[in-house]
């Protein structure tokens, strides 16, 4: 039977290095059931019957946040055989109160003290012995950055998991709270696992609220139980959650002050603190952040000599997708005696090929941006990112780490929504993810060239224009969706570790960076292949003459009847007459790919395969611009770049989101607001331009507009009985 190991321990403790270290090769990633935290677990390496289970960082097992309850559901529920505590030996003081609320689940533990090399460099002491005897449990000591200890501390764990002994509880509680826990524990002893009897009965002093949800106490006896909670609270002064607060870190003040030697403050900063004082600098930290972006954006997504992740892209999209792969098709489908114009030859080539080409044609880019986010993250400068750009993201609802998905997202929206695994608050990552996508990218560049060429006489800002819509999109949204129950409150508790700059660790720089691109390639490019069949189905088939056939035209196509029977949906954003079944169609044809609109527009108006487009545009200028007038272009340029993202973006969605519900949720939420705000703009400006005359659509617009603007000032959702402070952990140390 395997032996399985919790890793537990604070954010930014060195838990996944550890990881890491101990399994390297030998583990998988997905998420835990229902929710969007990563779970990480591998066999430990030389050892194949000890499993290793990564938990989500926590700074406590109180249930406010989903990384807490995750972490907290698995220790309780699934009882892994013992708990490897990593523990930060710079921050001790902090780090030890998860330490205490760990000894009282009754698993075995083993206490790790990670970076003690940093703690002897500082001039600093730790007496183990002294410390393991104070907490009832081993300690050992390790510089998981330095793989020094990292094997000794995993051996440690398997033998106290082989002891299958609970450590000795430490005296944390004076005798009035231990009095008080006592009866809780007698009163509920036949209700929970005797062996995690002491952590309900101080969950139950806490008044937890999940907890109490589970045991499903009966009125009398939850009565007589506030009755002890009650008297305490009143013997202390302070409720009963303070309480406990305040005593675990009375003990552990105690245990610190006999165990660990700190060198005498001096008036010199050490090196990190030296450069925080210019990188989080008021005015400095932007100006910063900006040119580190912008070198990171350069090198992955530029175009100039340094951008080798642009230089890898065109040669998978020029040579590996361009003439390799369809070379070597068209040599096997030559040998097997399939005809150029066969249907299995279009399949293959059209809408196989070309399709996932598309899509995979970018994943250099898209490694060479996750390896250097992967560096900086690793530095420890992302940190320092979120804690600068909080204060602002804070003022319309989401957290500063929402930044960095958003920034990333102006080259691609898969990554940018890949990005946001980093914000920790459930709610917050979910409405990022649902506002990512409006982040104008590089994509839906050309449909933004092609009508301010067409329509707008090459005017700038009418790209220009482009970012700011979607810039306020993102304000807009994040305001009205904070006042809904689902995502109410404030955002999450700034509560992030700074941890100490460091050389980057190679391993955890390869590793990340090919997890995150490796979960593209999967998920999106099993997304793209089935869309790109079908897209190739419905373009070239359809009934002529009373009969279905391949078609050569694509007027006559399933997708035009398609299209042209969806575009009275949008009638009222001004798609009407020809162009409207073109307008319609060539959305739905940029749910493949944004790319795709410009490139449909080429062979609805007939331009296709005369010039490049991007080169020579006058003849599709034209054409265009016969078509649309000004509102009703601007209105179909705000409704694509607003609208659900193409498919791989909805890949991502699905794959952070990991729920069906919340997925559809926000496609949907980008699809009502991109239409809301593409009828507002055509009803109201076309009245000026003579495009639109007053009626229902007039009407509905001016009601729409006087809802979103009621939206954004109304008071939010208030939850009764909502708790709105830090975690305990934070509340008492900030």
């Amino acid at each position: 039977m395997d032996i399985r190991i919790a890793l537990a321990g604070n954010p930014n403790c060195g838990k996944t290095t550890l990881f890491n270290d101990l399994t390297g090769s030998n583990q998988s990633v997905g998420n835990w059931p229902g929710v969007t935290v990563e779970k990480k677990e591998g066999r430990l390496r030389g050892c194949g019957d000890v499993v290793i289970q990564d938990l989500p960082g926590i700074y406590s097992l109180s249930p406010y946040t989903l990384e807490e309850v995750v972490a907290r559901g698995y220790l309780v529920n699934e009882r892994p055989d013992a708990i490897l505590n990593i523990v930060d030996g710079t921050n001790i003081e902090r780090n030890l109160y998860l330490t205490t609320q760990l000894m009282e689940l009754g698993l075995p533990v083993v206490v790790a003290v990670n970076m003690i090399d940093l703690v002897r460099k500082s001039g600093g002491r730790i007496d183990l012995a002294k410390l393991g005897e104070a907490l009832g449990c081993t300690v050992v000591e390790m510089s998981a950055l330095k793989k020094l200890g990292s094997r000794e501390a995993a051996e440690a764990a398997v033998r106290a998991a082989r002891g299958a002994a609970g450590g000795e509880l430490p005296h944390v509680f004076t005798g009035s709270v231990e009095h008080a826990l006592a009866c809780i524990e007698e009163s509920i002893s036949g209700l929970v696992d005797q062996r995690c009897l002491r952590w309900y009965a101080i969950k139950v002093f806490e008044r937890d609220e999940k907890v109490l949800e589970e045991l499903a106490l009966s009125s009398d006896l939850r009565s007589c139980l506030e009755q002890y909670i009650a008297e305490c609270e009143k013997e202390l002064g302070d409720d009963a959650e303070s309480i406990i607060t305040n005593q675990r870190y009375t003990y552990i003040s105690s245990v610190v002050a006999r165990t660990v030697q700190k060198k005498t403050a001096g008036h010199s900063l050490s090196a990190s603190d030296k450069i925080d004082r210019i990188v989080t600098n008021r005015i400095l930290a932007l100006p910063i952040f900006a040119v580190v972006m912008f070198c990171i954006y350069a090198v992955a997504m530029g175009g100039w000599a340094v951008s080798i992740g642009t230089m890898g892209t065109d040669w998978a999209n020029d040579v590996l997708f361009g003439e390799i792969v369809p070379g070597f098709f068209d040599t096997v489908l030559g040998a097997l005696h399939v005809a150029e114009g066969s249907w299995i030859y279009g399949l293959i080539q059209d809408g196989i090929v070309a399709g996932v080409g598309a899509v995979l044609g970018f994943v250099p880019q898209m490694l060479v941006l996750f390896l250097l986010l992967a560096i900086v993250e690793d530095v420890g400068y992302m940190a320092r990112v979120a804690f600068i750009m909080d204060r602002i993201f804070r003022r319309f609802g989401l957290s500063g780490k929402s930044f960095i998905p958003m920034l990333v997202a102006t080259g691609c929206g898969v990554p940018g929504i890949m990005a946001s695994r980093t914000i920790e608050q459930d709610r917050d990552r979910r409405m990022t993810i649902m506002t990512t996508g409006f982040i104008p990218c590089g994509a839906k560049m050309p449909i933004i060239g092609l009508f301010a060429g067409a329509v707008f006489g090459e005017s700038a800002l009418v790209a220009v224009s482009a970012f700011f819509i979607g810039i306020a999109a993102v304000v807009v949204s994040g305001i009205m969706l904070k006042k809904f129950r689902a995502f109410a409150g404030d955002p999450a508790p700034f509560v992030m570790e700074l941890p100490a700059y460091h050389a980057p660790s190679a391993g955890n720089v390869l590793r990340t960076a090919w997890e995150r691109g490796w979960s593209f390639i999967r998920r999106a490019g099993t997304v793209i292949l089935l869309s790109s069949i079908v897209l190739w189905f419905l373009m070239g088939y359809g009934v002529v003459d009373g009969v279905f056939q391949a078609v050569e035209d694509n007027n006559d196509s399933l997708l035009a009847v398609i299209g042209g029977g969806v575009a009275v949906i949008f009638a009222p954003l001004g798609w009407v007459g020809d162009m409207a079944w073109k307008a319609t169609t060539a959305t739905f044809t940029g749910l493949i790919a944004k790319e795709e609109v410009v490139n449909f527009f080429g062979v609805a108006y007939h331009y296709a395969g005369e010039a490049d487009l991007m080169e020579d545009a006058s003849g599709i200028y034209a054409a265009v611009g016969a078509d649309f007038g000004a509102m009703a272009a601007y209105s179909f340029m705000i409704f694509n770049l607003l609208c659900a993202p193409c498919f791989a973006a909805m890949g991502a969605i699905k794959r952070e989101m990991n729920n069906t519900k919340w997925t559809l949720g926000a496609i949907g939420y980008m699809c009502g607001f991109a239409y809301v705000v593409s009828l507002i703009v055509f009803q109201i400006g076309g009245l000026f331009t003579g495009e639109a005359v007053f009626g229902l659509g007039t009407i509905a617009a001016a009601v729409l507009l006087a809802g979103i603007l009621y939206l954004l000032f109304r008071r939010g959702y208030q939850g009764t009985g909502e708790r709105a402070r830090l975690t305990s952990v934070a509340a008492m140390r900030t």
